[in-house]
C-alpha cells in the first residue's frame, strides 16, 4: 500500500473519531441551569393618615392650617387618641390577613375620630386651638395636647409666663368705639381731677398691653370688625398689677388702641406710671356744721 493511500485512510480515521465524539456530546443530557430565586416582595402593611405637627409647637402657640399635616401611620400602631382622616386603609396595601387585635385598635381609632370631630374637617377643627403641652415636629396631634376657646382652663393656657389676667370695665367710649379686639395691643390711660378741683391730669398707666378677651370672648368674630363689651381682660406683668389695682379704685380708665406695627417691646409701666405708684393727690371737701364751713382734707 503506497503512502498516498495510507494518508487518506489516516485522515478518514481521525474524522470518524471526531464525528463520534461530537455525536456523543450532542446526545449527552444538558446540565440544569441554576437560576437564583428572586427574594419575596415584602408585604406592605396597612397605613392610615394621622394628623401630625409639621413644626415644633411650643406651649401657647395658636394653631394655623400651616402647622398641621397628614402623615402615613401603621395601622398596628394606632390608638384611640390619634386623629385620623376617617378613611379605611387601602385594600391593595393591606395584607391578606390582619390580626383581630390590630383590626380592633384601628376600629377604635376611627370611631374616636368620628365621635370627636367630623373626619372631613378634622384638620380645620384644630385651627385656632392653643397648644398646652409642647409638640415636636412629626408628633401626632391629640385632643389632650391642645385646648379650645370655651374649655375650662383656656385662659390660663394663653396667658404668658409671669403674666396675669386683669379685667377693667370699659364702654364704647373708653374702648375705642369697640374697635379693640382680642389680640390687639393697647395703652391704658387715666385722667384725674387735680387738687384745685377744676383741672385734670392724664397719666399713661401701662403701655403695649395685650387684650386677652372682651367680656367672655377671646376670639374676634370672623364677620365682625368691632366688638362692644363691658369688660376688657388684659395681660399684665405680675409686678405691675398694683398699678392697675390702685387706678381701678381711683376712677375710670381708658384703652387706647396701638398700631399693629407698634406692638414690639412688650408691656410695661407708662411714662407716668411706676411700680410704686403714688396715691392720688389729696382732695379738700368743705363741710358745714351749724352753718360754719370747715375744710376736710382726704385722700
Amino acid at each position: 500500500m503506497n503512502r498516498a493511500r495510507l494518508a487518506v485512510l489516516g485522515v478518514a480515521l481521525i474524522a470518524a473519531i471526531g464525528l463520534v465524539v461530537l455525536v456523543q456530546k450532542m446526545l449527552a443530557p444538558k446540565a440544569p441551569v441554576v437560576v437564583a430565586a428572586a427574594p419575596p416582595r415584602p408585604v406592605e402593611k396597612p397605613k392610615a393618615q394621622v394628623l401630625v405637627a409639621k413644626r415644633n409647637l411650643p406651649v401657647g402657640t395658636r394653631l394655623t392650617q400651616e402647622d398641621l399635616g397628614w402623615q402615613p401611620w401603621p395601622v398596628e400602631s394606632l390608638n384611640p387618641t390619634l386623629i385620623t382622616d376617617g378613611a379605611e386603609p387601602a385594600a391593595e396595601q393591606a395584607p391578606k390577613t390582619i390580626s383581630e387585635a390590630v383590626a380592633e385598635v384601628a376600629n377604635k381609632a376611627s370611631k374616636a375620630t368620628k365621635d370627636m370631630i367630623d373626619p372631613g374637617k378634622a384638620m380645620m377643627s384644630f385651627v385656632g386651638a392653643i397648644v398646652k403641652d409642647d409638640i415636636v415636629a412629626g408628633e401626632p396631634l391629640t385632643a389632650g395636647k391642645v385646648i379650645r376657646a370655651g374649655d375650662s382652663n383656656y385662659m390660663s393656657v394663653i396667658i404668658g409666663k409671669g403674666m396675669r389676667a386683669f379685667s377693667i370695665p370699659i364702654s364704647a367710649e373708653t374702648g375705642s368705639g369697640g374697635f379693640i379686639l382680642p389680640g390687639d395691643h393697647v395703652d391704658i390711660m387715666q385722667s384725674r381731677l387735680g387738687a384745685d378741683g377744676k383741672s385734670y391730669s392724664t397719666q399713661t398707666l401701662m403701655h403695649n398691653v395685650r387684650v386677652l378677651a372682651i367680656d367672655q370672648k377671646s376670639l374676634a368674630s370672623k364677620l365682625g370688625m368691632s366688638m362692644v363689651g363691658t369688660v376688657a381682660v388684659l395681660e399684665i406683668p405680675s409686678e405691675d398689677i398694683d398699678i392697675l389695682s390702685q387706678a381701678k379704685m381711683q376712677g375710670e380708665m381708658q384703652l387706647v388702641l396701638r398700631a399693629y406695627t407698634d406692638i414690639g417691646g412688650g408691656p410695661g409701666p407708662g411714662p407716668s406710671g411706676s411700680r410704686s405708684m403714688q396715691p392720688a393727690p389729696p382732695q379738700t371737701l368743705t363741710v358745714y356744721r351749724a352753718g360754719q364751713p370747715s375744710n376736710v382734707v382726704f385722700r
